[in-house]
């Protein structure tokens, strides 16, 4: 567990998936941690079954380009 501000977190909205930086867009959310490796299992399956969506591939594209400027790191955290 870690502090909610630690976390980035993801919005599903009727215009796709998006990263929320600010936490207050309205939306299913789900929350990763802010490593690559995290994101990275997020975007296997677990973050579309957080928010009960599927991925589209703009979806995908969006979220592999914000991930690119995430530190790496070895956490075993997952989607939340």
């Amino acid at each position: 567990m870690q502090e909610k501000r630690s976390l980035i977190r993801i919005v599903r909205t009727a215009d796709g998936v998006k990263v929320d930086p600010q936490g207050k867009m309205a939306g299913r959310g789900a929350y990763l941690h802010n490593q690559r490796s995290c994101w990275r299992r997020g975007l296997d399956d677990r973050l579309s079954r957080a928010l009960k969506t599927t991925l589209s591939d703009e979806d995908i594209a969006g979220l592999t380009a914000h991930l690119e400027d995430l530190p790496e790191g070895d956490s075993d955290k997952a989607a939340r």
